[in-house]
């Protein structure tokens, strides 16, 4: 699934696309809709949600958590990419002036002026999107972002204390921090030395600080090398060169040479160095 990192890239190519492909949807009307798949459309019917936001202009593209959050003159779009969704953006027409075909995976296509399509693409049909006047309706239970410069050691630290849960599972839930998935979550414990199974509110406040440091280090090298690619679904990122343990389980620890082991932490497969984070 893509995580912060990934979700983030994506939110910036729609604001700030290659010169050489200017496809940025900033600014641009919204002239036709096609739903594809009606289960995509998360809150409205497909004939009140092209009612609704055909026509509207694209005015900012942000992300919350994992939410690509695209605010239209009157409402905002808000998209939730899940286990396999990403947004192409291309264009409409070829140089003779004949459409594009949509393509098999594409669940919900826009289509705006200057002859400029994005396109929801959706294999596995798990993403989602929502049209809504507030986005609090659907943001607002999200716990803070994990690169808040508001959000200090001291404040994780109380989050933390207030919790008596696993690491993993607890820094992987949205409403206690908003963004952090699999891999980044692994990526950071390994760099804090924190066995995932170890509870919060036994943790230090330096320890508090470590782990935070070490998420914001993960998200920021994620960011910077535009995601991590893992498979077929996410494209583009460079960060899957920089692991240190997530999916190298058997493989040397690059601290320590200790074997990498994998073990399941709340459902989810999860990847440690037994030597440098000891339970």
């Amino acid at each position: 699934m893509p995580e912060l990192p990934e979700v983030e890239t994506i939110a910036r190519s729609l604001r700030n696309p290659p010169v050489q492909a200017d496809f940025s949807i900033i600014g641009r009307e919204i002239q036709k809709i096609h739903v594809l798949w009606e289960r995509t459309l998360a809150n409205l019917p497909p004939y009140i949600f092209i009612k609704r936001a055909q026509h509207q202009t694209v005015q900012e593209v942000s992300r919350r958590g994992k939410y690509l959050v695209i605010k239209l003159s009157t409402d905002s779009l808000l998209i939730h990419l899940r286990m396999s969704g990403d947004l192409r953006t291309e264009n409409t027409l070829d140089a003779s002036g004949t459409p594009f075909p949509i393509k098999k995976h594409d669940r919900l296509v826009l289509e705006f002026d200057r002859n400029i399509r994005l396109a929801f693409v959706n294999p596995r049909k798990f993403g989602r999107v929502w049209l809504v006047s507030d986005p609090e309706e659907i943001l607002g239970s999200l716990g803070p972002e994990p690169l808040d410069r508001h959000l200090n050691g001291k404040k994780f630290h109380s989050m933390l204390q207030r919790h008596k849960r696993q690491l993993k599972p607890l820094i992987m839930d949205q409403h206690f921090l908003a963004g952090m998935g699999n891999i980044y979550t692994d990526e950071a414990l390994f760099l804090a030395k924190l066995h995932p199974l170890t509870r919060s509110h036994t943790l230090s406040e330096e320890d508090g600080g470590v782990l935070l440091k070490a998420i914001q280090f993960v998200l920021m090298e994620g960011i910077r090398k535009n995601g991590a690619s893992i498979d077929w679904v996410y494209r583009g990122g460079d960060f899957q060169n920089q692991f240190n343990v997530y999916g190298r389980s058997g493989e040397a620890c690059p601290t320590c040479g200790t074997h990498i082991q994998r073990l399941v932490v709340g459902q989810r497969g999860t990847h440690i160095c037994p030597n440098c984070q000891r339970l």
